[in-house]
């Protein structure tokens, strides 16, 4: 008999594991966090699957769905605003089904700890009419996974696997198993089942709702939902990381623990419900089980006593069911810590010249987006990927070209492939004239230095085929199309100055590589206090490299110093020198 072997995993490794052992096959994702390390961690198994980077989730997804025709396990991972863009294929394949099974795994946000919106993906899988399954720790994730290959080929329905950004990267003990490997599906020529037109499509929707409810029925027995009874005084419905907060806060109560979200097993909580005293629902963000549970005449408490933003607690629930005063140390009174631009990055030095123009920008969804912040304070819009260049648009329809002589729109390079080309597009064929900045860091730089279709580098390692931007802009029809360094900050001035000028779309590129990207050393820049005015112009960019002494002269850090040189760019009294060269 083997030895089991048990390891620790954060949440996503677990995902990835669970995918290798379900036989998953191929695999494509857009990086956002807070699901980038799932792909990250299943291309360690590239040798028995395959697993890319698209330029999108509505790519990926699919890309997933074409594997799954074919006939082999397939998913595409996403974080919860990347499950909009993919909404227009999963609400299709929710009607098509599957051959091979499909899983689209969907990661959360409660908190807001790196997005623009709170919303919950058991709403959107709903109104797609997509089942979702949800774990509560590592343990589970990587055999949820598996179980939801497996109800997805007995069900012939696609799956959603909903995570959150606590389980994503918090850490349990994971059994490693043996991969299965799953053979091939044949396929088979079926167009009532795989052409969504609209005489295919309606009696697919017949089907499919068959299909919902022999799965609602099954989620009666399913193990993932079990019941755990002890005191009957109290008794709660949950589901996912909440879960967790039900055993610490109420060790005691009964509880019944939903591991699959949609559909509900209504049987199952009918007889919950009526073998406790007082019936709590406890779930983060909207009240997807709370609204159900109640339709049915099941009185239940849920909404009334919790709220629909952010995170759960132990503590929270301890207060809000148990009426328990908590006596809690206040927080320590830390200082604020708001986020910022690297030392060194290429964006500060861009958004420096935009505020010295006291230019307004259409911002994007990556590092750049904190040019909004102070001292830089440039970025006046973040909406979502791609927005940037659209919202300019309508700008200028809504108020002329004139309007946005002092307006650009800045965007990075693996955003302005993600959804910004279409935006670009639709400037052309509407006749815009704005002007449009691609900051090309040469990596998909906020959520952890992904490749992407530009960088000429694949998921799995291999050298490929790297998209020119450039080429590309001019292609769509755009004529001013300039390459700039983002530190040469006089030509950046200029250039910015001469294109927003014209009448005619300009696509200006501020190719600087992100700054973490190398490994050489770097270049080193010290003050000379004799020589320094304390006029502050070195200031301007917000470096966290820079503080001022007492006698208001600057001091440059050199643990934080990257040697981007912007500095000395602006100091006019030479009161900055260069002190090492870095490596060529």
């Amino acid at each position: 008999m083997s030895e089991v072997k048990k390891v620790i995993m954060l949440g996503n490794e677990a995902i990835a594991r669970g995918a290798y052992e379900a036989g998953v096959k191929v695999s494509a994702a857009y990086p956002g966090t807070p699901s980038t390390e799932i792909s990250e961690n299943l291309v360690k198994y590239k040798d028995d699957l395959y697993c890319e980077w698209s330029p999108n989730e509505k790519v990926a997804t699919e890309v997933a769905i074409g594997a799954s025709v074919a006939g082999v396990r397939a998913m595409s991972c996403m974080k919860h605003v990347g499950f909009n863009v993919a909404a227009d294929p999963a609400y299709t394949v929710s009607y098509m089904g599957v051959n091979r099974g499909l899983v689209i795994v969907v990661a959360d946000d409660p908190g807001l700890y790196s997005s623009q919106n709170e919303q919950d993906t058991r709403m959107v899988a709903r109104a797609a009419q997509l089942p979702v399954l949800e774990p509560s720790d590592s343990s589970e994730a990587k055999e949820f996974m598996k179980i939801a290959f497996d109800l997805s080929e007995k069900y012939d329905r696609p799956f959603v696997f909903r995570t959150t950004t606590r389980l994503a990267h918090s850490q349990g003990l994971v059994e490693l198993c043996d991969r299965e490997e799953i053979p091939d599906k044949p396929y088979e020529k079926n167009i009532r089942k795989t052409v969504m037109m609209p005489g295919n499509a309606k009696l697919r929707h017949v089907e499919i709702e068959k299909r919902n409810l022999e799965l609602a029925e099954a989620a009666n027995t399913l193990p993932i939902n079990r019941v755990e009874m002890n005191d009957t005084k109290i008794g709660v419905i949950t589901s996912g990381i909440p879960y967790q907060y039900v055993k610490e806060a109420l060790p005691n109560a009964s509880v019944l623990k939903l591991g699959m979200v949609n559909p509900l097993p209504r049987k199952l909580i009918e007889d919950f419900a009526s073998k406790v005293e007082k019936l709590y629902i406890v779930e983060e963000l909207d009240p997807v089980i709370e609204e159900q549970v109640k339709s049915w005449g099941i009185k239940a408490t849920g909404k009334e006593i919790f709220t629909v933003q952010g995170e759960y607690s132990a503590n929270m629930l301890r207060e809000a069911i148990l009426g328990e005063e908590l006596k809690l140390d206040a927080p320590a009174a830390a200082p604020g810590r708001p986020p910022i631009l690297c030392p060194g990055c290429p964006h500060r030095s861009v958004y420096y010249v935009l505020n010295k123009l006291k230019m307004h920008a259409a911002g994007d969804i990556g590092c750049y987006t904190l040019g909004a912040v102070a001292p830089l304070s440039v970025v006046d819009t973040t909406i979502c990927m791609g927005a940037s260049i659209s919202s300019l648009h309508g700008m200028e329809k809504a108020k002329g070209k004139e309007y946005i002589k002092n307006w650009v729109a800045v965007i990075g390079d693996s955003t302005f492939l993600h959804t910004g080309v279409n935006s670009l597009m639709n400037m052309m064929y509407n006749k815009a004239t704005g002007t449009v900045m691609i900051l090309d860091n040469s990596t998909t730089g906020m959520t952890g230095h992904q490749d992407h279709a530009a960088t000429g580098k694949t998921l799995q390692g291999d050298p490929t085929y790297a998209i020119d931007i450039p080429a590309l802009c001019r292609a769509i029809g755009v004529k001013n199309v300039i390459e700039v360094n983002a530190f040469d900050i006089e030509r950046l001035e200029k250039v910015i100055k001469e294109e927003v000028a014209k009448d005619e779309v300009s696509v200006i590129i501020t190719k600087t590589p992100c700054v973490l990207l190398s490994k050489k050393k770097k270049p080193l820049y010290a003050e000379e206090p004799d020589k320094c005015k304390k006029c502050g112009i070195c200031m301007k960019p917000g470096c966290p490299a820079m503080t001022r002494n007492a006698d208001k002269t600057i001091h440059i850090d050199d643990t934080m110093c990257t040697g981007c040189g912007l500095c000395k760019s602006l100091c006019k009294f030479d009161a900055i020198k260069l002190v090492r060269e870095g490596d060529k």
